[in-house]
């Protein structure tokens, strides 16, 4: 058994992640930088001081951790800001809450096989009531109606078209093998905190399409848009100097808005790989 991190220590690396993330010029996503899509980094701010402490919260299954944190989230600023954020951390912080042994990772992976049909029903329930942009209906496991397979079997079920989904699938291997990867090369190569994220945004877009924009404009789109993403994002990890970088990106992110693209898949793994990121250095060695 293990001591697990204290829930204080875990809503504040949640809020302190999804801060964090809005420091970065991440190209048609909202930030400090820039604002759009009828969002504002005010709604974020109080979107992530309001889920922090129910992520961070003792004693919560994972599904009904995702049904309060967005319910806190909706009463706090009214419309869905961080749907994707929440489902991808309240897994994290269950684990970093488990007393057994094992790193973040391994545990995770327990928390996950261990989610019931319960956490489906509570899951289904927050999305339902938060009406995330594309949803449409699924060919089985359709949130509109009630799950009868755990909450695992259901994301199982979406990953083709949902890579939160997909994560869940696959134990959070964009967020382990990638995300967190990135991120400490950035960090290495430049130790500014801003400039880490936006490589590591970059890398989920440039590498994966964003699953919010497959959904409301289809896989061309969203394919066109990894496309466009890579040689920006070559570029950034080839610099000496990221802050070189500004001009171009701040192109893209105006091209993107103009677009109406908001590649808010790339941000949650992003917001997610930060979060991990911090559990991790906060448990330390084992």
């Amino acid at each position: 058994m293990r001591r697990p991190l204290k829930p204080e220590a875990i809503a504040a690396s949640f809020l302190e992640s999804c801060l964090a993330e809005l420091d970065a010029l991440k190209p048609g996503n909202v930030h400090r930088h820039s604002e759009g899509h009828r969002m504002s980094v005010a709604d974020f701010v109080a979107s992530a001081e309001a889920a922090a402490p129910l992520i961070g919260r003792k004693g919560l299954p994972v599904g009904k951790r995702v049904r309060l944190a967005v319910e806190a989230t909706r009463a706090q600023v009214g419309q869905n800001t961080n749907l994707g954020i929440v489902l991808l951390a309240a897994p994290l912080a269950g684990a970093a809450l488990d007393p057994r042994s094992g790193d973040l990772e391994s545990r995770l992976h327990r928390v996950l096989q261990e989610l019931s049909v319960d956490d489906a029903s509570e899951t289904y329930r927050a999305i339902r009531e938060t009406m995330p942009g594309g949803l449409g209906e699924a060919p089985e496991h359709d949130v509109a109606s009630e799950p009868a397979v755990s909450l695992l079997e259901a994301m199982r079920a979406a990953e083709a078209r949902d890579r939160i989904a997909w994560n869940y699938a696959h134990y959070f291997a964009d967020i382990f093998t990638l995300g967190l990867k990135w991120l400490a090369q950035a960090h290495e190569r430049w130790n500014e905190p801003s400039w880490a994220v936006a490589r590591v945004y970059l890398g989920f877009l440039a590498h994966l399409p964003d699953t919010l924009i497959e959904r409301k404009f289809g896989t061309r789109t969203a394919t066109l848009v990894r496309e466009e993403a890579a040689p920006i994002e070559a570029s950034l990890t080839a610099c000496e100097t990221p802050a070189a970088m500004t001009a171009p990106l701040a192109a893209f992110d105006r091209a993107l808005k103009e677009r109406g693209l908001n590649p808010g898949t790339s941000a949650d793994l992003t917001v997610a790989t930060l979060f991990a990121a911090a559990l991790i250095a906060l448990e330390g060695p084992e």
